[in-house]
């Protein structure tokens, strides 16, 4: 037909005089949107999922501990019990957090700084001013 290929032009197709870029095999990212509500959200529940999982570990891991009555017991055993408290508060902090503020965010929650202008008055003007409360 009417198109064919040069072999010097890899990326292009050439139709008649007109080359036409071919489609890259990836998209491009052309935004730097953030995560959806949904994404975040699934994500955090993953976190908070798998810390209260570890938590479970923890103390299953304590109840073998004093069945199997290790050396040392009483380190291990503070160990799991600080695992078994720290890591429920930790998980809810985590997931209640959300992503950090990118730069643009932050710079547009600062108040932007507002300038007002002193109107200039001669001395005379200033004394024949007179405010009337009636008006």
């Amino acid at each position: 037909m009417w198109s064919h290929w040069h072999p010097r032009c890899n990326d292009e197709e050439s139709i008649g005089d007109n080359s036409v870029k071919k489609q890259q095999e990836r998209p491009v990212l052309i935004t730097n949107a953030a995560q959806s509500p949904s994404d975040q959200l699934r994500s955090r529940q993953i976190r908070y999922v798998s810390m209260m999982g570890l938590r479970a570990v923890c103390l299953i891991l304590g109840a073998v501990l004093i069945s199997v009555q290790p050396p040392l017991l009483p380190l291990w055993l503070i160990l799991c019990a600080a695992g078994m408290v720290f890591l429920p508060w930790a998980a809810v902090l985590i997931a209640n957090d959300r992503p950090p503020k990118t730069k643009a965010e932050r710079e547009a929650a600062k108040p932007q700084p507002t300038q007002t202008v002193i109107e200039q008055h001669s001395a005379e003007e200033i004394k024949h001013r007179t405010i009337d409360a009636e008006d």
